[in-house]
């Protein structure tokens, strides 16, 4: 059975490749930085179950220490301008045939592991999106070198190119969300909910929803990620007022705040490793203006989203 245990043995292979290629890369002043950093992401995937809380908490210090002092921007080997822009005349819209086996297996996967009575004997039901998901990036990237035929180190120096576009910034989300646990255990969402029930009537449907769904986007706001916002404001409103008071169905209500949430995202610059990431690869000059302009082009799309999915939550969570 392929568990979540064997789908972080292929993260941390691919950090851990990023790590040596940028080591062995000269024309990166600071690869020595790079390699320490993706290193030891690539330990706390592959090794993570053995360091312990000590050991994880120690590992997390040295991405943070790293990050500030900085990562560097390598030069990897690829493909020129020219030499892309023929390629996708050539091959047209077939160019977007891998992106789309990624959610097709994710799907597939997933109803297969829980629907079926054959799917648990090879993926691990509890964990089945995440496995799928891994599985489907596999698949996708076993097409693209079999199709492309492009030199087998290739994928793995795209990867560090883009991750060193984005910078520290990429692992934010797995950061924020284990800082959205810590907040849980330190009972922060069962103060935020007290809070939320002592100033805003939480009786009815319409108001619960809307808290949790306005709560989700504002945390996210303060926080830079739904992730991190998800834990709090669904112990503190989501599952105490929204689904056990009112009847919610816990996996629409879980689903739709979290959404709810990613509203928050567009609209925040603390969510650096999304919104950072078009003047970043985009290389624009005023990379603080760039990313404000699309911050401020985004709110007029978050909003809409965010009582989209107010109404959507409203009347699809709950039985007739």
């Amino acid at each position: 059975m392929i568990t979540l245990a064997h789908a972080y043995i292929v993260g941390g292979l691919f950090f851990g490749s990023v790590a040596l290629l940028s080591l062995l890369d000269r024309a990166n002043a600071r690869r020595f930085i790079n390699f320490a950093f993706w290193g030891l992401l690539a330990t706390s995937f592959l090794a993570g179950q053995y360091l312990g809380d000590l050991g994880n908490g120690v590992l997390v210090l040295g991405l943070v220490a790293l990050a500030a002092i900085g990562l560097g921007q390598g030069k990897p080997p690829t493909t020129g301008a020219e030499e892309r822009r023929a390629s996708a005349e050539q091959r047209g819209n077939l160019l977007f045939l891998p992106a789309l086996i990624i959610p097709a297996v994710a799907l597939a996967g997933t109803l297969i592991a829980k629907e079926t009575d054959w799917g648990p004997l090879f993926i691990d039901p509890a964990q089945a999106t995440l496995v799928s998901l891994v599985l489907g990036v596999l698949i996708a990237l076993g097409v693209m070198l079999i199709w492309l035929r492009p030199p087998l180190l290739a994928p793995m120096q795209e990867g560090r190119r883009l991750l060193d576009s984005v910078g520290w910034a990429a692992i934010l989300p797995q950061m924020l969300a284990s800082l959205g646990a810590v907040f849980l255990a330190a009972g922060v969402g069962e103060q935020v909910g007290a809070l939320f029930s002592q100033y805003i009537p939480l009786d009815t449907r319409t108001m619960a929803v809307a808290a949790y769904c306005i709560g989700m986007a504002l945390f996210t706001i303060i926080m830079g990620n739904a992730f991190a916002a998800f834990p709090v404001m669904t112990a503190a409103v989501g599952l105490p007022f929204v689904v056990h008071a009112l009847g919610g169905d816990p996996a629409r209500v879980c689903a739709i705040g979290m959404l709810a949430g990613f509203c928050g995202t567009l609209m925040t610059p603390m969510a650096a490793n999304f919104n950072v990431v078009p003047a970043n690869l985009l290389e624009l000059p005023d990379r603080k203006a760039a990313l404000n302009g699309v911050i401020r082009a985004q709110i007029p799309t978050a909003i809409p989203l965010l009582l989209a999915n107010i109404i959507l939550m409203r009347f699809l969570a709950f039985p007739s």
